[in-house]
């Protein structure tokens, strides 16, 4: 004889209502317990005929990488994390996933969007990561509901996911003053993109929070990849430019790419010079000294945008969120 829901809930010590809420796929316990039950459920014999089938959904949800200057390469961890975030969510609600490169070609932008719209996608994630104001116009046009992934414009009403970048940088910079009792220094992207720009933000905040001024503080702009910080930082090292005690890098690959530098010229990271980077990448616990970095969870987010998008589509006159996602320091041995 198969196991009943009210056996189910004694056996895993829930309630009733939870296992309820488990089986017919309705909001109201954690992805953990879901799983949880369904297991136990499969394994005991359950009857899933007893439960309500599954919501049918028509159409797939989009992840759209609009891709500009090239500062931002989609392969990298960071955005693997948020398309595996994303492929979860679509999962757990039933959609399907796809993934779509948008290039900013100005002869072809508008024939690779309309593609989108005339296509089997219900709902767009744009990473806008590399995006201005104006570049999300054309998509703005689109009757399809869209939220904002990694990216946050003033003037435009829309439904975003994001880090709180000032505060994370905020929190790398106080702790490399705490630690170093230095004037920090800043190890800037040489590409303009919104994320960079807040963290900057929350940089001289701390500086000045320090009581020191934010116009002593070194800067060296530098490119947001590991072999491009690298070539920078050993320009600046064969010109003898002034160098800071630390700095805070605008990301991971920058940090991990100027500390190959400074190292190659025999400086030692943290005695000489000490590091914190952003985004707690994969490989910044394996680097040598582990990178000091700010941890950002991009996994989360992607779950979060589909969550929102859903939610959108089943209340259209909803109205638009700004989701900002917190942050928190990871000490390492580079700081």
């Amino acid at each position: 004889m198969s196991i009943t829901a009210k056996e189910l809930a004694k056996k895993l010590g829930l309630s009733e209502a939870a296992v309820s809420m488990a089986l017919n796929n309705k909001p109201g316990v954690s992805r953990e317990t879901r799983q949880l039950v369904f297991d136990t459920a499969e394994r005991e014999g359950y009857d899933f005929s007893r439960v309500a089938a599954k919501k049918q959904v028509s159409g797939s949800l989009y992840f759209v990488l609009f891709k500009k200057h090239g500062a931002i390469v989609a392969d990298t961890p960071f955005f693997s994390q948020l398309s595996d975030g994303i492929s979860e969510g679509c999962k757990d609600t039933g959609y399907k996933m796809n993934t779509r490169y948008i290039y900013d070609d100005e002869p072809t932008l508008s024939k690779q969007i309309e593609d989108i719209q005339y296509s089997d996608c219900c709902g767009i994630i744009l990473l806008g990561t590399e995006m201005t104001v104006s570049d999300f116009k054309l998509f703005q046009k689109l009757p399809i509901p869209i939220v904002l992934l990694d990216t946050y414009f003033e003037t435009v009403e829309a439904d975003y996911v994001l880090i709180n970048n000032v505060q994370g940088a905020f929190l790398a910079t106080s702790y490399l003053i705490k630690r170093t009792q230095k004037q920090p220094g800043y190890l800037r992207s040489s590409y303009s993109i919104g994320n960079f720009e807040e963290r900057a933000s929350g940089f001289y905040n701390a500086v000045r929070a320090g009581g020191m001024s934010a116009s002593k503080s070194i800067v060296h702009r530098l490119t947001p990849s590991v072999e491009g910080a690298f070539s920078d930082m050993m320009e600046i090292l064969e010109r003898g430019d002034e160098l800071a005690g630390c700095y805070f890098a605008d990301n991971d690959l920058i940090a991990v790419g100027a500390m190959r530098a400074l190292k190659t010229r025999g400086y030692r990271i943290p005695e000489d010079i000490s590091i914190v980077g952003f985004d707690n990448i994969p490989f910044s616990n394996i680097v040598e000294p582990s990178l000091t970095t700010i941890h950002v969870p991009k996994k989360e987010m992607g779950i979060l945008a589909v969550e929102r998008l859903v939610s959108r589509l089943e209340k259209k006159k909803a109205a638009p969120v700004k989701i900002e996602v917190s942050t928190h320091l990871i000490k390492r041995h580079s700081a």
